[in-house]
This record gives C-alpha cells, structure tokens and sequence, in this order.
C-alpha cells in the first residue's frame, strides 16, 4: 500500500512540473491573450496588470489573510467569513481576490473597510510568484472550487496553510479528475491543503476519492446560507417603494435567474393563471440581462404589455410582465464599447420583499443545476423550484429537513401551474409556505459562519502561526457521526459509491479514527447491506494494520442492533469496553458473518 502511495505521490509531482513548464512556456501567449479581452472589455481596462502579480495597492504590516473567489457567487459566500474576521481578529489584514471583471465591480462595494481588494492573479509561475512574494499571507482561503496547481504548490513551498470552503465538486469536474492523466496531480494538489470543508457528502466523497485524507474533511455548512447585509444605495430602496406602491393590491409571483429556454415555461405558466387573475403581475429576472431585453422586445411584438426595468417603465394598471434586466455599469476601452449589466445582489434580494411568491430558476432544463433558494426564503417568499438543483440539492435536503413546507420542487411546467393556482387562491396556503420558508432559514443559517471560523482557527490558523499543527482525531470521527446522520440520501442511492469510500478511507488512513467512521456509517444504514459488504472489505483491508486496541470485538455488533437513537451511545460505550480483548476488528467480522 506504501509503494502505491509513493508511486502516485511521483506521478504526481512530475504531472505537476510538466504543469508548471507548460505555463511558464504560455507567458507570452496568456499576456497577449489578456490583452486581447482588455480589448474587447472582458478585463478591467486599468487594473489588469494585477492579473500578472503586480500589485496595485500597499501591503499593509501585520499578519495577512487571503480569500479568493473565482466569480460572483463565490465571492459573495466569502463576505460573511471575511466580516467575521474583520470583527473578531481585526490584528489581521485581509486581502479579497476575484477572477472575474463583474463580480469585482460588485464585490468591492461590499467589503468591510480597510480589506484590500485585488484582481486575482493568474496561476502562471511568474504571476503566482511575484503575488505570494509581495502579499505574503499566513493563509490561503479559496472558494468552492478552485483548485490551481501553482498556486497550491507554491503555497505550500512557502510554508502557507491552504484550506477550501464551501468546496465542492462537480460530477464532471470528477471525472475529468480521475482521468489517468489529472488524477496523480489532484492527488497532489489535495495533499497540500490543511483543511477541506464540503458543502455536503457526495462532495466529501469525491474529494476522498481523488486521494484526500479524510482528516482533513470537516463539516460547518454552507456559507451561502449567510445571507449578509448588502450596502443598498438610498435611490435603489426608493425605486423598491416604488415598485411597492406600482403592484399595491395586484396579485404578483417572481421568476429569478431563469435561463435562456426556461422563459418558455414561464410565460407558459403565466399565460394560464391570467385566465384564472386577470391582474396578476409576474416578475421575470432573467439570468443575463441582455436575454431579458430580447425577451421584453420578443413579447412587446406579440402585443404583450410588459415593462422593462432598466428603461425605468413603470407597472401600469395593464402591465402583465415586468422583466428586470438591470444596468450596472458601462465601460469605454480601447476599440470597443461594451456594456455590462450586472443585477446587483442586494437588489435581487430586495425584489423578493416585493414578492410573496418566488420560483427559483436554473432549474427547469436538464442541462442546468439550479440556484441558491436561500436568498428567498430568508425574504419570507413561499419558494419552488425545478427537478434539475444541481449541487443544491443538499440545501434543499437541509430546508426540508427544517420545515417540510418550506421549498415546493416540482416536476414539470404542469406541476408548477397547480403549485401556483393554490398559492394564489389559498391565502391560508401561502401564509403557511411563507412562514415554514423563513423558518426553515433561520434554522440552517443557524452558526454557519461561526462553525466556518472555529474550523480555520483549529485546522489552518493554528498551523500558520506555528502553535499546532495536529488534527483531532475524535473531532473528525464525530463531525463524520454527524454528518452521515443528515446526509443518508446520498449513500443509499448509491451503495456501490459508498462501499468505494469505505476501502479508500481504509487505505489511506488504516487507523481507529477510520473503523469509527465506518461503524457510524454502518449504524445509521442499518438497513444497506452492500455498506455491511463494504464494511468486511475495509476490515479485511484493515486487519493486521488498524487493531482494535483491546476493545470487546462482539461489541460493535451489539451497537448495529441498538436502536436507532440510542446507536450512537452504544457504539461509544462498547468500543470502550474490554480492554484486555486484542481480537481485530476484522477477524471478529470474519467470525460473525
């Protein structure tokens, strides 16, 4: 098993350093290439030079905190986290990067005074390297997703903790990892990082699959749950009043973030409950403000009444449609003219006050993979949304395991219609839904930046400043109890899936911590027989490595049988028992099955 992990480890570093030749080779052709999108108003037209590494900003004394998003969404997840840390560590600077012009244009509106913003630097050797030589932080925080050679490599060169938040990954994202090829480098790459914190399970697995420890896996939540309070301009909470006189005593439903196709079942749906309320206004925020101007022009040829937000067109007594497609800024540069029209976060969540009634979009074709229905609920809207939530759907698990009511998913535009009609028709109904939607918000929002936080300062703070830098095993193992306890779904629709977890936490960690983890996976599946399959396979892997260090090895059976709330508490007495038995785990498996 050693000589395995050796050999992937080799692999590994020589994937890398093709890696970082390639990219150090490409220089010429990234510059020209950032040149070519400054042109055509895709990078900020005066700040670009921080894409290469060069700073724009002082480096501030003091211990330095690096957060980075690649965009929009995962920035704004990152703002909780970094006014946390503005509040209860304020001797710490902190530095904000993102990727992308638009949500720079956002974000740096948001963020607490005194934190540094700065576009992201590419993950280039040169770039990476003058970047990390400059801003020298303690720690490196990304967000979701983004997993960049150089920038791992080199942090951990340097000595620098790296940890993931809200991480996660997608079905294609692994399996282009675990191609041949990418697989020694992923491994690589995660062997670097201090600390992991997955939006859900079937995120967890994946990353224990592509060769992460799982002690380095730990679960607070998502931290898209915390829905923060957004710097809304005076003139924009004018334009919601009055938007809120203009729909005063008018039935009114929201479409937000729909993609380009899903416009169709919108108006489809719309279309059929005029029949049934004739002054019934819906509001449509389409995903890409430009698809929201074609679809107002398409609409107003058909002799549609609809009104356009960014012309300023008010909701007459005939409006029927009301398509939001907000301006948010315009840039002049070089050759070209480019518009970009970014609808402001804090606005979104304000158009949900206007609204009792929200669908969610991103959610009603095949190829998409939903949004954050969070931001509505939090609003107090009665929120549905599509069948195809993506890696949402663990939020969605979260809001119905709080309140049943709180989320309506439906299956089709048919099933949305009648959601609608009794919403619509059944005040008792929707006053109900509306309630169980904030509810059921404040419940899973409950401590998730605070959870967030305490596993930075065990696992990542600690480290970068040298007191310790050793995992609690214990912690690990019941962070995992925990967890699988909310998140079953996942391993009993996939056995097989499950079962692979259970031999790859074997081989890379054969110790008490990982028998543990397994047993909690066993008791709360009491019923799945391929995970008691799995389980003999990881014992059999385990035998003669992991002992059971003296405990009654008829025990643990006793605590499969135990009923189910009381599992947890019969697991823990019965490993603790006996301890002069030296039986091993897997030997009594053999003798029991």
């Amino acid at each position: 098993m050693a000589a395995a992990h050796t050999a992937m480890a080799a692999r590994g570093k020589m994937v890398y350093e093709l890696y970082r030749l390639t990219t150090h080779v490409a220089g010429p052709i990234i510059f020209a290439h950032i040149q070519w999108r400054r042109l055509r108003g895709l990078e900020h037209p005066t700040r670009w030079p921080e894409r290469f590494g060069r700073p724009s900003s002082h480096r501030p004394p003091g211990p330095l905190l690096w957060f980075h998003a690649v965009s929009l969404g995962e920035g704004l997840a990152a703002i909780p986290m970094i006014k946390h840390c503005v509040r209860v560590q304020p001797n710490f600077v902190v530095l904000m990067t993102s990727t992308t012009t638009s949500a720079f244009e956002v974000i740096k509106d948001q963020l607490p005074d005194g934190v540094i913003y700065q576009l992201a630097p590419l993950d280039s050797p040169t770039a990476m390297g003058k970047f990390l030589g400059y801003w020298d932080p303690v720690a490196v925080f990304l967000m979701e997703s983004e997993l960049w050679p150089n920038l791992i490599i080199f942090a951990a060169e340097k000595g620098i903790p790296v940890a993931l938040l809200n991480a996660r990954m997608s079905c294609k994202s692994f399996k282009r990892w675990s191609r041949t090829l990418a697989l020694p480098l992923i491994s690589l790459i995660l062997s670097k990082i201090s600390l992991i914190a997955p939006l859900s399970t079937l995120q967890a697995v994946h990353f224990q699959l592509l060769h992460a420890s799982p002690h380095i896996i730990h679960f607070a939540g998502d931290l898209k749950y915390a829905v923060g309070d957004f710097n809304v301009l005076e003139e924009d909470i004018r334009k919601i009043k009055d938007l809120q006189l203009q729909l005063a005593n008018r039935p009114v439903w929201m479409a937000a973030s729909i993609h380009k196709g899903e416009e169709e079942v919108m108006l489809w749906v719309h279309k059929e409950l005029i029949k049934m309320h004739t002054d019934l206004v819906m509001i449509l925020v389409t995903r890409h403000p430009r698809h929201g101007q074609q679809l107002a022009l398409a609409l107003k040829k058909q002799r549609m009444n609809v009104s356009l937000r960014s012309r300023s067109e008010t909701i007459s007594c005939n409006t029927s449609i009301y398509v939001v497609d907000t301006l948010g800024w315009t840039s002049s540069c070089g050759l070209y003219s480019i518009n970009y029209f970014i609808l402001q976060p804090c606005e979104l969540r304000t158009l949900y006050r206007v609204t009792p009634i929200a669908v969610i979009g991103g959610s009603f074709l095949p190829c998409l993979a939903g949004h954050n229905v969070a931001e509505a609920a939090a609003a107090g809207c009665a929120v549905l949304t599509g069948p195809y939530v993506g890696h949402f759907s663990h939020m969605l698990a979260g809001m119905l395991q709080a309140a049943s009511s709180s989320v309506l998913q439906v299956a089709d535009k048919a099933e949305l219609l009648e959601a609608l009609k009794k919403l619509l028709t059944d005040k008792k109904s929707l006053e109900a839904h509306c309630r169980a939607a904030k509810y059921a918000f404040s419940t899973v929002s409950k401590g998730v930046v605070e959870s967030v936080w305490k596993l930075v300062c065990t696992f990542v703070l600690k480290q970068s400043i040298g007191k310790s830098d050793e995992v609690d095993v214990g912690l690990v193992a019941g962070q995992w109890r925990f967890y699988l306890s909310q998140n079953l779904n996942y391993y009993k629709n996939d056995n097989v899936l499950a079962s692979r977890t259970i031999c790859r936490t074997a081989e890379m960690e054969p110790n008490t911590a990982s028998i543990e983890n397994t047993m909690a996976m066993v008791v709360f599946n009491q019923k799945s027989r391929p995970l008691f399959e799995g389980l003999k396979v990881m014992l059999y892997i385990t035998d003669g490595t992991a002992k059971s260090r003296g405990r009654n090895p008829k025990a643990p059976m006793a605590a499969l049988k135990a009923p189910k709330k009381g599992s947890i508490a019969a697991m823990r007495v019965a490993m603790a028992m006996d301890s002069d038995r030296k039986m091993s785990l897997g030997t009594m498996f053999r003798a029991e099955y």
